[in-house]
């Protein structure tokens, strides 16, 4: 399964309020709880969308290999989802659609909630980037601090390093240097395209080949 263009969003879907405050940022975040919504925050301007089911199919199984991968080369791994990740200095803010603490699990893994101001970012964020948008994500990950951020967008899945400031594509994971990305990215495909329980024990037998150095 490919998606050819972004999927365009519907007002029901999706909406933009400009030059508002961060106390109704986080006022609003407080109101929505638990709930499946994104918001965006970015110098006053917000943006709430409702994810699609294709969009959070394709996040639980890139999430889904990345858990098993860990599990199999017992590497400690903090997942953190879609926790809002923000500061109020910056006035930016966001849900990723999954993070973890891989490198700084040890920083991390005892704090109940997560201060950006004093502890460090996610080591790696998902973006599943099939649906068109109105505040660009990248620029507020990149404030935040966030090192490594894959970028799936229903055709490839981008592995992007911060350098200076801003993303640029890189070959290799920060997260996991020691893994051939085009063949995480195959197994990506396969397993929304075929069976899992067919798939998840080939994905296996390959992490097990894996030499971490």
């Amino acid at each position: 399964m490919t998606l050819a263009d972004p999927i365009p969003l519907t007002d029901q879907q999706h909406f933009v309020l400009t030059r508002v405050s961060w106390d109704f940022y986080e006022q609003l975040l407080d109101e929505i709880g638990p709930r499946q919504l994104r918001v965006t925050f970015d110098n006053g301007n917000i943006e709430m969308m409702a994810p699609l089911q294709i969009h959070e199919v394709w996040k639980s199984s890139i999430r889904r290999l990345v858990e098993r991968m860990a599990e199999e080369l017992d590497i400690d791994i903090l997942n953190l989802g879609s926790t809002t990740l923000k500061r109020k200095d910056l006035k930016k803010g966001l849900e990723p659609d999954e993070c973890f603490y891989i490198r700084n699990f040890e920083r991390v893994c005892q704090r109940t909630e997560v201060n950006l101001k004093v502890d460090p970012p996610p080591d790696l964020a998902i973006e599943v980037d099939i649906t068109s948008r109105s505040i660009p994500r990248h620029p507020i990950y990149a404030a935040l601090g966030v090192p490594e951020l894959w970028r799936f967008d229903g055709k490839r899945l981008h592995v992007l390093h911060l350098k200076k400031g801003k993303y640029v594509e890189a070959k290799a994971s920060l997260s996991f240097p020691f893994v051939p990305m085009s063949t995480f990215e195959a197994f990506v495909f396969r397993i929304n395209a075929e069976r899992p329980r067919k798939v998840l024990p080939e994905f296996v037998a390959w992490v097990r080949t894996l030499k971490i150095e």
